[in-house]
């Protein structure tokens, strides 16, 4: 398997100001490039191709985006540049050139993720919730970026004649469990694990925040990501999960379709 996770389709010089070591998405198809030649070298292209080929690619762009770019600050530059429609639609725009790339370095079984409900993660709900509601300006981010990234992964695959792009409904899976944490085991879905402030949603995860007795309780482990048990339920949806959440199939039929040819 391979990974593109948790990066942006954009970057902005936020980053470099804050001088995190952001590989940029760019970069990261370079370098799948690089060790796909590095592979040939060792087992020659043809091997190489079918491996590549058979490999499952797992891309999750989009929700950086909005929370460490858009809405980073008031009045971000993105923000002046665009309102939010039109800046949705240039990063869908950007998003294909990068999916299409994808494609023509090999990949055929690609798992894209759309954003979670972003608004309902506990760094949100430390900045813009009196009373643990989402945040309606973060969450209509998501509400207009998701069904875009539907519809051009069903543009694309149309293009290519083959369902080499899945959508893996993030919103759905996520709310499944911030709504009624109590049906999967959690005591709250408001409160991360780790973290400081108000629903322990302010900064990062350190040894010196608060931390949970125990996680499985915790839907959320720091401020912006869900904890280990909440991430199996995702995947177990990836696996199993019905055309609500994996479309136009989920893994387990894919995994079977592949095993005839």
């Amino acid at each position: 398997k391979c990974s593109i996770i948790d990066v942006r389709v954009l970057i902005n010089c936020i980053f470099k100001y804050l001088q995190l070591n952001i590989i940029r998405i760019s970069q990261q198809l370079a370098y799948f490039q690089q060790y796909q030649q590095r592979v040939s070298a060792l087992i020659g292209p043809e091997q190489t191709r079918r491996l590549v080929n058979e490999a499952l690619v797992l891309i999750t762009l989009g929700g950086n985006d909005f929370v460490n770019n858009y809405y980073l600050v008031p009045y971000s530059a993105r923000s002046r540049q665009f309102a939010l429609p039109n800046y949705v639609v240039y990063l869908i725009s950007e998003y294909r050139k990068i999916l299409v790339r994808l494609y023509e370095l090999g990949a055929r079984r690609v798992l894209v993720t759309g954003t979670g409900p972003i608004g309902c993660v506990p760094a949100e709900l430390a900045l813009h919730s009196r009373n643990g509601e989402c945040a309606v300006e973060i969450q209509r981010a998501a509400n207009l970026f998701n069904p875009q990234l539907d519809q051009l992964i069903i543009q694309l695959n149309s293009e290519i004649g083959s369902d080499v792009f899945v959508t893996a409904n993030a919103f759905e899976m996520h709310l499944d469990f911030i709504s009624d944490p109590q049906a999967y085991g959690f005591i709250t879905s408001k409160v991360a694990c780790c973290g400081q402030g108000p629903y322990n949603g302010i900064g990062l995860c350190t040894p010196a925040s608060n931390l949970c007795p125990n996680r499985d309780l915790f839907a959320f482990w720091d401020p912006f990501h869900p904890s280990e048990k909440a991430n199996r339920l995702i995947v177990d949806t990836f696996m199993t999960g019905s055309t609500k959440y994996m479309n136009p199939m989920n893994l387990s039929t894919i995994i079977a379709l592949d095993s005839r040819t």
